[in-house]
């Protein structure tokens, strides 16, 4: 994989390219923290190089919410770390209100972090919490109670700033944590996983309150996670890494709508893309992409794509993903079709109220498996054969070479 970092903004969006060649409606007085060619080299117990981050380049907008997303291993909280000054690159530069961070203590950079450990002091109050780190600064009385009453305002904790952390909730306690990181008024917020030690519920219930207390503080925040759901509902851009590569950046829908890669397209979403094993060829003027148990006619936008590739069709990954197949028995005359019907048999059957995911299997085969989310009316159950029609205007193709999604 390469490390090329990618960018899927679009004319409209709210953030332009972070390494656009062309003429930038932006300039570095727009971002306030710069991530330049930045690589980080772990040696292991053999003496053996691990390479955590390698030559990222990322420049954050003023007051963006960026999210780091990726799997376990993939760099992003060396990355976040590196940012906070607790870990030093092993090349590159990091940048914070135009000032060159990178050799600075972290209490020199302008930054608050939150970790997933909420590390409140038991025996102190929640207002000794939240002032703590402005008495060690000796800052006045006055500008003290100020600051943590603010704070407690905007995160709607006034009546508890009286209370022991024992007497308070997770999510609770998760509100102290971020208001003894507000008091501060830092450049930055820097936040390692915040809500995983949360429970699924109030996981949520706290996604929606982060997102609220961005726009009111209107900070510079990143976030690091490994959950996607997170990613995608905080994120002004999202950051997938993997290996320590930069994969993609870009808005959310971007990321989910065009994925640069194979690897992309099966991070993000839930349940994950489709990849079906094909090969394309040529048949009465159309691409077919042809799979051991499917046959569909390729759309015009594809096809033109496909006129102006120079690699082989008999590479070639079919992907799409659980809602772009729809159970042919629900679809009107005009919306069936047979040259994008798939035949398949119905294994699992997982009713999700407002969904039903189907996996699937070819008929007398266990493999491949993949997923339809279809219509609760789809009354269907294991063992049962139906037809999927497939909505080609959101179907992929990937290179099996590269992984590179060339209808990108």
């Amino acid at each position: 994989m390469n490390n090329t970092t990618y960018d899927t903004d679009m004319s409209d969006s709210k953030f332009i390219s972070a390494n656009a060649d062309g003429p930038a409606e932006s300039t570095d007085d727009d971002y306030n923290v710069q991530i330049r060619d930045v690589t980080k080299v772990f040696q292991d117990q053999d003496g053996n190089d691990i390479v955590a981050v390698d030559d990222l380049n990322i420049d954050i907008r003023r007051g963006e919410f960026l999210v780091f997303v990726g799997p376990s291993g993939c760099g992003k909280t060396t990355s976040l770390r590196m940012v906070a000054g607790l870990e030093t690159p092993t090349e590159g530069q990091i940048r914070i209100e135009d000032q060159d961070v990178t050799g600075l203590d972290p209490r020199e950079r302008g930054i608050a972090m939150v970790f997933q450990n909420y590390a409140l002091y038991p025996h102190m109050t929640v207002r000794e919490n939240m002032s703590f780190p402005l008495r060690i600064r000796s800052y006045p009385d006055d500008e003290i109670n100020e600051r943590v009453e603010h704070a407690a305002e905007i995160l709607g904790i006034t009546e508890l700033l009286d209370r022991k952390p024992s007497q308070l909730s997770g999510g609770q306690q998760q509100r102290v944590a971020l208001g003894r990181a507000i008091v501060r008024e830092p450049s930055v917020f820097l936040m390692d996983e915040p809500l995983s030690n949360l429970d699924a519920k109030l996981r949520i219930q706290m996604r929606t309150e982060l997102n609220e207390i961005h726009q009111r503080v209107g900070k510079t925040t990143i976030y690091v996670t490994h959950d996607q759901a997170e990613a995608m509902t905080l994120g002004d851009r999202v950051v997938v890494l993997n290996d320590g590569h930069l994969q993609q950046i870009g808005p959310p829908q971007e990321l989910y709508d065009n994925p640069i890669n194979r690897f992309v397209a099966g991070f993000i979403g839930e349940p994950p893309m489709n990849f079906l094993p094909s090969t394309v060829h040529e048949e009465g003027g159309n691409y077919v992409a042809d799979g051991d148990f499917f046959e569909v006619t390729l759309p015009d936008h594809i096809a033109g794509v496909l006129d102006e590739w120079n690699g082989p069709l008999d590479q070639l990954t079919f992907g799409i993903r659980p809602e772009d197949l729809n159970n042919a028995e629900l679809l009107d005359d005009e919306e069936y079709a047979e040259d994008r019907s798939i035949r398949a048999t119905v294994k699992i059957v997982e009713p999700m109220g407002s969904d039903r995911f189907l996996t699937m299997v070819p008929a007398n085969s266990e493999t491949p498996e993949f997923t339809a989310r279809v219509s609760p009316e789809s009354e269907v159950e294991p063992g049962d054969e139906m037809t999927l029609i497939a909505n080609l205007d959101k179907m992929h193709l990937f290179d099996d070479r590269s992984g590179e999604n060339i209808t990108y």
